[in-house]
């Protein structure tokens, strides 16, 4: 498998340069030269697989000729091994046709650990076939940074960056990275917003000289093989509720467009889904553009689901690329007009095929609020923010009732317990495997967003650790 960047001018690459690269040379994102293709019989044989063989089915195409079968089964199964729950991404049902996947069994309560626990393997592996270090660079609205410090902590010949946004996650979340001490681990708080901390670590890989000088690789879904990783859930649920004979729907609390894009992804390669819900917050740059064609950049609004606290969606580039169809010189243009502008026009006839799979909701704080308290009242569930924007948005669509809707459970809901409480009145506990969060201690430097404060901080701390 090969892969071509978004943008058309970085080279072409297996799958083991790409993870190891994260962005590509021109600013693009990588994907697959052409998507793979699943026949009915070859869905239908995944019946009955444990999660992580159904990986191992999804996954394969895309990692040939740089794993075999064997290799990456190894792989799986160790990733997956850590995960609370036999099923991994087990299915609840709410009623006669809302279902929650639940994301948030693995080590840091969130679904970044899905595709990030093999990420963290995939980078061990190839790094050990090199005499070569790399410096892992990542923003985090909250949950990527800790699933990637956990899957990184400690590992050989890697070190790992990971910005936030100061005061804009939750304590839990914070916590979460902030007191993992391993030596190659460096948080910094930076004084802005999460879309600040995202143009940070793309200014860092386009900047070539210091890119090169610290081997710059990335952990944020602009990796391809942490948004691969996300495919296979869509694959393990839909099945499991009558795939390939039945089509099923997936609602997605979406900021960056990564989980919803692998939906995306699982169904060019022939899973029947009948329609991808991109459920968004307040801050509906995703909303406005798949509805209006209005890709516009506003100011952040802080909300109960900082997760999603984001306007600039850098895996909706991904979708874009598709959208232009495939033409890398058009969509270079079109982003380079965008990081100037902050804006970007999609005509109708563009979204019109996108149309076919998306529809997207924008869900209030009231209305997040009024599932939070439904799954709760009626199906004795408690669920996070961002889960419940995503449930709203399900219940609020129009599909054929006969079609069942999964709605992503993208994180644990003690790990936004003062939200919780306030909505249902009860308040979640964080589970044993990460008791005494709040009784370690944190390490992490403050700095302002300017790329010379964060890469000076890069090159002292790398500095110091020779």
């Amino acid at each position: 498998m090969q892969y071509i960047s978004t943008r058309g001018q970085a080279p072409r690459l297996g799958f083991e340069d790409v993870t190891l690269a994260g962005l590509a040379a021109d600013g693009g994102l990588y994907v697959p030269e052409s998507w793979p293709s699943f026949s009915s019989a070859d869905i239908a044989a995944m019946r009955g697989l444990s999660y992580a063989d159904t990986a191992v089915a999804v996954m394969k195409p895309f990692v040939a000729g740089a794993l075999d079968e064997s290799e990456l089964r190894a792989l799986c199964e160790t990733a997956y091994g850590r995960f609370s729950h036999a099923a991994v991404v087990p299915l609840t049902q709410l009623d006669h046709r809302q279902w929650l996947m639940e994301l948030f069994h693995g080590p840091t309560l969130a679904f970044k650990d899905v595709a990030l626990q093999l990420l963290g393997l995939l980078f061990e592996r190839f790094l050990a076939k090199r005499d070569t270090h790399i410096t892992v660079i990542g923003a985090t609205s909250g949950d990527t940074g800790s699933a990637a410090i956990d899957a990184l902590a400690g590992r050989a010949k890697v070190d790992i960056f990971m910005l936030h946004p100061k005061g804009r996650v939750s304590e839990v979340q914070r916590r979460q990275m902030t007191t993992v001490l391993a030596p190659n681990v460096h948080n910094i708080a930076i004084e802005g917003s999460f879309d600040d901390a995202q143009a940070l670590v793309k200014a860092m890989f386009a900047d070539a000289d210091f890119a090169s000088r610290f081997n710059l690789s990335a952990v944020n879904s602009i990796n391809w093989a942490r948004l691969m990783a996300q495919v296979v859930y869509y694959f393990y649920a839909a099945v499991r509720l009558g795939a390939p004979d039945r089509p099923v729907a997936f609602s997605v609390p979406t900021g960056n467009f990564g989980d919803v894009f692998a939906g995306y992804v699982a169904a060019k390669m022939g899973l029947p889904v009948a329609r991808l819900i991109v459920a968004t917050n307040v801050n509906d740059i995703l909303h406005r553009a798949l509805s209006a064609g209005d890709y516009s950049v506003g100011t952040v609004t802080p909300t109960a689901a900082p997760s999603m606290d984001i306007q600039v969606s850098s895996n909706f580039e991904r979708l874009l690329f598709d959208m232009h169809g495939r033409d890398g010189a058009a969509l270079a243009a079109s982003m380079k007009g965008f990081e100037s502008s902050k804006r970007l026009d999609i005509p109708q006839a563009m979204r019109a095929e996108a149309a076919a799979l998306f529809t997207s909701s924008r869900i209030d704080a009231d209305r997040m609020q009024l599932a939070m308290r439904w799954a709760h009242d009626r199906a004795n569930e408690i669920i996070d923010p961002h889960s419940a924007i995503g449930l709203a948005a399900a219940q609020d669509s129009d599909l054929d009732p006969a079609v069942p809707i999964v709605t992503l459970a993208t994180a644990h809901p003690a790990k936004f317990g003062d939200a919780v409480e306030r909505a249902t009145g009860v308040r979640p506990t964080l589970p044993a495997r990460i008791g005494g969060l709040f009784e370690r201690q944190e390490r992490y430097a403050v700095l302002p967003a300017e790329i010379g404060a964060i890469e000076n901080f890069v090159a002292e701390t790398a500095a110091a650790a020779d």
